[in-house]
């Protein structure tokens, strides 16, 4: 790889760095090509990037960003997860880890905040932002949908009351 190529590499990965709400690191030692292109089919149909980078570039990438505290986290085999989702990346990856054990959840971050490993597992057991737009939709929804039964019950009550006693 020549100069031109690896400044190519580490300013796509500044901005995966840069437009990502939270990304989390990975070794992933002895996955077969299967598996890797399953993981990566699984966090491209989520809007997830995950990418096998080289230490040293991504340790310059990380330079400027709010991700520069992740410094000493890459050491070894590393790959990146990132989403724009906050919890997308870290929920595929996590359940990825439970399933086949060549894939270790390292840690991560979180906007400027650095996650522990356990901090990345907690992460991905909260629900992701399409999830809470959906139960946000369903709670907006339901007052009114409550309204309209409410309003509709005095008339049925009176349709009742009178099917009965006509059958009296």
């Amino acid at each position: 790889m020549d100069r031109n190529q690896k400044t190519d590499l580490v300013n796509i990965l500044h901005d995966t760095f840069e437009g990502a709400a939270s990304v989390v690191i990975v070794h992933c030692i002895g996955l077969t090509v299967a598996e890797s292109t399953d993981l990566r089919t699984k966090m491209r149909n989520e809007k997830c990037n995950f990418k096998v980078t080289k230490n040293r570039i991504a340790r310059i990438a990380l330079k400027d960003t709010k991700y520069q505290h992740m410094d000493a986290m890459f050491k070894g085999p590393t790959a990146i997860g990132s989403s724009k989702d906050p919890v997308m990346a870290a929920k595929i990856l996590v359940d990825f880890a439970k399933e086949n054990e060549k894939l270790v959840i390292i840690g991560g971050g979180l906007e400027d905040k650095p996650l522990s490993k356990t901090d990345v597992e907690a992460l991905a057991k909260l629900p992701s932002l399409t999830d809470l737009r959906g139960t946000l939709v369903g709670l907006l929804q339901a007052p009114a949908s409550k309204i309209l039964r409410l309003s509709m019950e005095p008339a049925s009550q009176v349709l009742r009351t009178i099917s009965q006693k006509s059958k009296q």
